[in-house]
């Protein structure tokens, strides 16, 4: 029993697992693409939260996809080599050896961290990077400078994605298996690019036609000039909270991904604090809204 959460009488857990049930129902045989990153990655309980609430969805019905991140977890591969991270316009400057560093930091210590949790929680998780089955075809990202749209920057081999092959996502799905992506592109010549996992979460998301995606973050969603959480918007709310400044900064690409994935026929997608333990639940499988939630009207 965990001491931190409060004891339940047996009526509320029965009213609890009750009003689960629609929403377990609505959403059987249904996909949700999950974007995993923030302190959720990096806090041991809410990691074990996480996994759980994935295995569950899983257990109910739901086909569960996690893309993952790894920012933080690379800067300190980094650091261990002696090497000083470069961004321009926010995005990591990716040389050669940089790459390298990604790709076994995303691709093998972040996504088997992810895949054993996944599985010590009861489930069968399996880790991919784009190069499995064709899954992420990429090239290199044009960057033109935000000020002058004449000037490019090289900022190495970091990607924008060509295509999604969806195939060997479904066939483990069919199989019963929980996909782990890290947002790992590759080129014609098989070169590797490094692709920004909410971009990779936001494409995948639509490529799946899934029912939703859920974006864990270290905030409790999109917040009003007042610091109120704003528990739905649509598309065209957005532009307005865009144009008058109150969504800026490093949401944007959020809420970027977020409208491209709507767009593309995803049913909803929901911008959850994942800093609470089992907010994905929460938000999915109660009628309390706990995050932000952007669909069409």
């Amino acid at each position: 029993m965990n001491p931190d959460l409060p004891t339940l009488l047996p009526r509320d857990k029965a009213q609890i697992l009750a009003e689960a049930l629609p929403y377990i129902r609505e959403y059987h045989g249904k996909t949700m693409v999950i974007k995993y990153g923030g302190n959720a990655m990096t806090d041991p309980k809410l990691q074990q939260a996480f996994a759980e609430d994935v295995v569950l969805l899983k257990l109910v019905g739901i086909n569960p996809v996690v893309v993952h991140g790894g920012g933080p977890q690379i800067e300190a591969a980094l650091g261990r080599i002696g090497k000083k991270a470069e961004f321009v316009q926010g995005m990591r400057v990716t040389d050669a050896e940089t790459m390298e560093v990604v790709e076994w930091v995303l691709g093998g210590e972040v996504q088997q961290d992810i895949v054993g949790l996944i599985n010590q929680a009861g489930g069968k998780a399996v880790g991919l990077t784009g190069r499995d089955g064709g899954l992420i075809r990429a090239r290199k990202l044009r960057m033109v400078d935000v000020k002058d749209p004449t000037v490019e920057h090289d900022v190495g081999q970091v990607g924008e994605i060509v295509r999604i092959d969806p195939a060997v996502v479904s066939a483990l799905q069919d199989d019963q298996f929980i996909p782990v992506v890290s947002p790992i592109g590759f080129g014609e010549e098989n070169e590797s690019y490094n692709i920004n996992a909410d971009v990779v979460a936001a494409k995948l998301a639509g490529v799946l036609q899934t029912e939703k995606l859920l974006v864990l973050t270290n905030i409790p969603g999109v917040l009003d000039k007042n610091g109120q959480l704003l528990t739905e918007l649509t598309p065209r709310q957005i532009d307005a909270l865009v144009a008058d400044g109150t969504i800026s900064g490093g949401m944007l690409p959020k809420l970027s991904g977020a409208l491209d994935a709507v767009k593309s026929g995803v049913g909803a997608v929901h911008i959850i604090d994942g800093r609470v333990a089992h907010s994905m639940l929460l938000e999915v499988l109660t009628d309390q809204a706990f995050g932000t939630m952007i669909r069409e009207p």
